[in-house]
């Protein structure tokens, strides 16, 4: 079922990982460890695609070409796993701001994966033929990495792939796979709100147009955008991240700041949720009795991941192969977001980006429906929990033998005539 995959060495690789986090455009330690085992292993590497990317690229002869993408950056929170790795890392994130920083998201795992499969692939040439580009990708978190690298003329300087493949680990049981054709992953985009008031002294309120009452009133109104505005048949999600106001408690500031994160899957839902923010936060300050409009800015967004129907129809035997089809589940709308799929458009290649189990098994023994095993997620710490931490076994395994199998579904060893 499982392909043998050597783990000592990558376990090691991916607790270095771990506890050397490093946050968005920053990743300079990770490319360097990155380059070092691609260039071992016989890759054409460069570094430095995109602000701090690294490619990998192995040419085995005549046969299409394949990509692979691991993102590499982690996230300004701290670490509450208390394992024996933890990170203990600090730096300082691209507000200015010093943050405490953790792979929270798991791509300590995607790095130490793709390198494993590089490796393996490698190392059995026999077994495929064609071009194999290995994609180590910063800033995922900040959804700006795939357009850096891709504005840095990622394909014009490494060649334009036949398919771009991924994954992303998850807090499902370690064992099984998750792949959805069509829509899979959400758009997302990143919303700053800035409200103007009136500041003054903490006694005398009534001198004062107080933005924190403000942004208090327009948090909770926010809340009515997926409930009131959005269709029950379709989805969305705003979930308001920072509220940021003032310095000291006997002082109302001039300036309060939101920050929103948005998912949606259809454009139309996604210009009538933005247009309900804007319109909201104007009518609150209106009401507040503000003399100036709120500056509403989306300063970041990436579409929705969409993976490649007839890609994914090729692509799922292998997982099968791999895991058994019981363990290949379709994980429904993934209202997480990721960039991977500008790579796609960008190259014009279809999409295959799955889902990699990372929870614990034992966590789910006795488990067989899908309901109770959704309930027994739902318990386990998520992506971009303090306490997110994915066992690393069986998950590097299964994770390097997905990324393989994969491969060699679209890297065949029989000349591309004779597929």
């Amino acid at each position: 079922m499982v392909g043998v995959v050597d783990t000592p060495v990558l376990a090691e690789l991916y607790r270095d990982l771990h506890r050397h986090p490093e946050l968005s455009f920053q990743e300079h330690r990770t490319a360097a460890v990155v380059a070092d085992h691609l260039g071992a292993l016989g890759f054409e590497t460069t570094t430095g695609v995109g602000g701090t990317g690294v490619v990998g690229v192995l040419r085995n002869g005549e046969g299409p070409t394949a990509l692979l993408r691991a993102d590499m950056d982690a996230l300004p929170m701290q670490e509450k796993t208390g394992l024996p790795y933890a990170s203990d890392v600090r730096g300082v994130d691209h507000l200015g701001h010093e943050v405490d920083v953790f792979h929270a998201c798991g791509h300590d795992v995607h790095v130490t994966c793709l390198v494993g499969a590089a490796r393996q692939l490698a190392e059995d040439r026999a077994a495929w033929a064609g071009t194999l580009i290995t994609v180590f990708q910063p800033a995922e978190e900040l959804g700006r990495g795939a357009r850096a690298m891709i504005d840095d003329g990622l394909f014009e300087r490494f060649g334009r792939p036949d398919v771009v493949l991924g994954q992303h680990v998850a807090p499902f049981p370690a064992g099984f796979l998750a792949l959805r054709p069509g829509p899979a992953f959400a758009a997302a985009d990143s919303v700053r709100i800035t409200m103007f008031g009136k500041g003054g002294h903490g006694s005398r309120p009534e001198t004062t147009v107080d933005p924190v009452v403000m942004a208090a009133a327009t948090v909770m109104r926010l809340q009515t955008v997926v409930s009131r505005e959005v269709a029950g048949t379709d989805t969305a999600v705003v979930t308001i991240g920072v509220l940021r106001a003032g310095t000291k408690e006997n002082i109302i500031p001039d300036e309060a700041e939101l920050l929103l994160s948005v998912r949606t899957f259809d454009p139309l839902v996604r210009e009538r949720v933005l247009g309900a923010i804007e319109r909201i936060v104007r009518a609150e300050a209106v009401a507040s009795g503000a003399t100036r409009y709120p500056e509403v800015v989306v300063f970041d967004g990436f579409p929705a991941v969409v993976n490649d129907v007839a890609a994914c129809a090729r692509t799922r035997p292998a997982f099968e192969a791999l895991v058994g089809p019981d363990r290949v589940i379709d994980p429904g709308l993934v209202t997480g977001s990721e960039d991977v799929g500008l790579l796609a458009s960008g190259s014009g290649a279809p999409c295959v980006f799955w889902l990699l189990g990372g929870a614990d098994p034992a966590c789910f023994a006795g488990i067989t429906g899908v309901d109770d095993m959704a309930v027994a997620v739902a318990e386990q710490p998520s992506n971009h929990s303090p306490f997110y931490a994915p066992v690393i076994e069986p998950t590097l395994r299964i994770g390097v033998a997905a990324l393989v199998s994969a491969a060699h579904t679209w890297l065949p060893s029989s000349p591309p005539d004779a597929v």
